[in-house]
């Protein structure tokens, strides 16, 4: 894929902040279907807007320069709605360190395009022979973040979520709350939820893990209890929007009902386990049989509530209903 169609514009967003070096590099690499590139400095102390502009001929090259650090997400907003003004109709995201190959972009262009998916995704997992090449610190960090990302983005098909390699269709971004979305390292796991939320669908790209001499202010060990937090609130909201506020399903009383019985059968049979150590006289057979049945029929519905949360992730490109109610 070398061209698109007429008043189709792809736009690619550089988030900047201490990539001065690999820059000009990155941006030399970045082939003929991009139409603009957008070089946000976001308050760079190395002043990469400036030596972009400076240094740089190339006419697709669009400068923005924030006045305050946002971070990385709030960087990438600022880029989409400059790429939005300007008519793009998909816009890719990489970053300024190099590790994400630009000669990939028609791979993660072509979905979107061709009306098969709302937003793609890099997943430096999907070949099993690249994973030795990775830090062993962050396959077991991606593990985690990816088996936390799949409960609170609702995207149960996915891996790799704080992979920044994306493309997304200008439809879908115009409808997203950017500030709502989270600006820092959190950004591209917050994006999930959200278009979770406006049911977009969600592909990955298989592409190979780059590493050279960057280095990625991503810390597994101090971001983890963040994130944990942050995952159990989308989740929470995830729930009440998609199965009480929106919509009432079966699925909405097996949740509930679900955790119902699971508390009851722990609460019961934890209270009546420890009077048993207590008094040193064990539980009736009755105590125990109850308490057990009602955990197991809890987690059933649990179960199946998962089943139905799994068959419910997006199938359809949102963006391709709203061209067809537009016209």
């Amino acid at each position: 894929m070398n061209e698109h169609e007429a008043g189709e514009k792809i736009a690619v967003v550089i988030p900047c902040y201490n990539v001065k070096k690999f820059i000009l590099p990155l941006i030399a690499r970045i082939g003929p279907l991009c139409d603009m590139i957008f070089v946000v400095d976001d308050r760079c102390p190395e002043g990469s807007g400036e030596y972009v502009r400076t240094h740089c001929t190339d006419r697709r090259i669009r400068v923005v320069v924030n006045e305050e650090n946002l971070g990385v997400g709030g960087a990438v907003m600022r880029g989409y709605g400059e790429a939005l003004k300007e008519g793009a109709t998909v816009i890719v995201k990489l970053d300024g360190d190099g590790q994400m190959d630009p000669a990939l972009l028609p791979r993660f262009v072509r979905p979107v395009l061709e009306g098969t998916a709302d937003y793609a995704k890099g997943n430096r997992f999907y070949d099993l022979s690249n994973i030795s090449a990775m830090p062993k610190i962050r396959i077991f960090g991606n593990a985690v973040l990816s088996f936390m990302t799949k409960f609170s983005s609702g995207y149960w098909s996915i891996f790799d979520p704080t992979n920044g390699y994306t493309a997304i269709h200008a439809d879908i971004a115009r409808r997203l709350p950017f500030d709502k979305i989270s600006a820092r390292y959190f950004f591209e796991t917050d994006m999930l939820f959200r278009l979770n939320i406006i049911r977009a669908k969600v592909v990955d790209i298989p592409m190979d893990p780059l590493y050279g001499e960057e280095k990625s202010g991503l810390k597994i060990s101090r971001i983890l209890g963040e994130f944990l937090f942050k995952h159990i609130r989308n989740f929470g909201k995830r729930i009440f929007y998609n199965y009480f506020l929106r919509d009432m399903s079966v699925a909405s009383f097996e949740l509930i009902f679900g955790a119902i019985f699971l508390l009851f059968g722990l609460f019961y049979g934890g209270y009546h386990w420890i009077a048993s150590v207590r008094t040193g006289i064990g539980a009736a057979t009755g105590t125990v049989v109850l308490s057990a049945l009602v955990v197991i029929v809890g987690v059933q519905f649990l179960l199946n509530f998962l089943a139905y949360d799994f068959a419910s992730q997006p199938t359809e490109a949102m963006h391709v209903l709203f061209e067809v109610n537009d016209e």
